[in-house]
């Protein structure tokens, strides 16, 4: 069983609440290996989504990169950020956020919401598969038989919310769990459900 729980809360409440659990703290301010699941860990050669030719070092440098304020356009110099620092480009020093750019070249602007659907949460699948897998494997196999609590900044596991930040950790969760949100596992969901109402016309 996986879990998902502030880094903001004492271990000892977390504890208290799940007794025997295995707290995994996977922000960029993990002391351990986990610390390569957060958006901020420098990976290097992650794909920037609608970009050929562009590979960024982290999510987060791709979701900053591509953001579009009202002072300031897409910052491809972000996507080499390797020091896990200094990624965010804020309202404060831009001004008014316009969206995110559909690529590096593209003409869309993406709403934040669809923005995390198109760009943030492809973008971290990517780096699960291609970067961080054997630690998945490890997480979805203790998973099994222990309680596993992601500690994270943000806990919303809700994608439409667009009031709070996305937790990673939630992502983590899904994938884990074979339900990560627009990817295969949902794919085959809605296939499948195409096919029992077909049975039922």
């Amino acid at each position: 069983m996986i879990i998902i729980e502030s880094k903001r809360k004492k271990p000892e409440t977390i504890l208290k609440k799940y007794p025997d659990a295995i707290l995994a703290d996977v922000t960029s301010g993990a002391k351990d290996g986990l610390v390569k699941l957060s958006p901020f860990y420098p990976h290097g050669g992650i794909p920037v989504p609608f970009s050929d030719g562009y590979t960024a070092t982290c999510v987060e440098a791709i979701w900053q990169g591509l953001k579009v304020f009202e002072s300031c356009d897409v910052d491809v110099q972000i996507f080499q950020n390797d020091t896990m620092k200094n990624i965010k480009r804020t309202v404060r020093r831009f001004g008014k956020p316009l969206g995110h750019r559909k690529g590096v070249h593209g003409t869309e602007l993406l709403g934040y919401i669809e923005a995390r659907k198109q760009i943030y949460i492809p973008t971290y699948k990517w780096v699960l598969e291609n970067k961080v897998a054997y630690i998945i494997d490890r997480l979805r196999e203790a998973s099994k038989t222990k309680t596993i609590v992601l500690l994270d900044y943000d806990t919303n596991a809700d994608v439409e919310n667009a009031k709070k930040p996305l937790s990673h950790a939630s992502l983590i969760k899904a994938y884990v769990e074979g339900t990560y949100p627009y990817g295969e596992e949902k794919e085959k969901k809605e296939d499948n459900n195409l096919q029992l109402d077909l049975f039922k016309e």
